[in-house]
């Protein structure tokens, strides 16, 4: 059974100056002081939580994609986080997981932050991602997912070990923000990373970070603050499979479906 190394950047977020965002996130990247697995970077890592998509998403053969891609095969890690993304006339919210090789998987955000009308600019996601590295398999979300704890449920049909957010989670919501990551990893029995970012965005929203690494018992392995960094942690796969074998929660569950979120009348 394999350990694995992540690192998680927790940047100050430049509005709407991908290149500026791509800078200093190749800086934090920099500053990874050993080989790493996977590397995570917040929601909207390169504009800021924007809902001008219009002038800001980029394509599948844009510049983001590329520098994601330059990352992966430099650093030989998974590199994942979220941008804006223009399919034809659509826009998505999406995540990316982007291999060594270049190849790449996407995750679409389902649950879309009404409060910003991001649904008015974004087609929500239907289809989860399940993806599978050094024999860990992880599940990654967006955001407002957080909230959600059916979509998070770790399943039979689905089953995960690492439950990973990657977030624009503001400084007003903090307490919501470590208490849903707690209680994600206590009903999931899964390591749980929620990554964000700092500084405050367009509209003087502030954002505290908060990025945190929590074990499958609800525990703070650690926590980041509201500093610009980059942390990296190793997790044990052996602890995991002990705790589990300790306490096998999981088999107690109760068995669900997911139906079609119905549309506003």
């Amino acid at each position: 059974m394999s350990d694995l190394t992540v690192s998680c950047v927790q940047p100050a977020l430049q509005w709407h100056n991908p290149e500026g965002n791509r800078a200093e996130l190749s800086r934090l990247i920099n500053e990874i002081p050993i080989p790493t697995d996977l590397i995570v970077l917040p929601e909207m890592f390169s504009t800021g939580f924007s809902m001008e998509a219009p002038a800001y998403a980029e394509t599948l053969d844009g510049p983001s994609v590329a520098w994601m891609q330059h990352i992966a095969a430099e650093r030989q890690a998974v590199v994942t986080g979220s941008l804006m993304l223009r399919e034809g006339e659509d826009f998505y919210n999406r995540l990316l997981w982007v291999r060594p090789d270049g190849t790449m998987s996407h995750y679409n955000k389902r649950h879309l932050f009404s409060l910003a009308q991001e649904q008015s600019v974004f087609v929500p996601g239907t289809e989860s991602l399940l993806e599978e590295l050094k024999g860990w398999r992880i599940r990654p979300l967006i955001c407002y997912d957080l909230r959600f704890p059916v979509w998070s449920r770790n399943t039979p049909e689905q089953p995960y070990d690492l439950l990973l957010y990657v977030a624009n989670w503001p400084a007003v919501r903090r307490t919501a923000w470590s208490t849903l990551l707690r209680a994600r990893a206590i009903e999931n029995l899964a390591y749980t990373i929620g990554v964000n970012c700092v500084g405050i965005d367009h509209h003087g929203q502030p954002y505290t970070g908060d990025s945190a690494l929590l074990d499958m018992k609800g525990e703070y392995l650690v926590e980041v603050g509201n500093q610009q960094t980059c942390i990296t942690r190793t997790l044990r796969r052996a602890e995991l499979e002990a705790f589990r074998n300790r306490f096998p929660a999981l088999h107690d569950a109760d068995a669900f479906s997911l139906q079609p979120t119905p549309a506003p009348i």
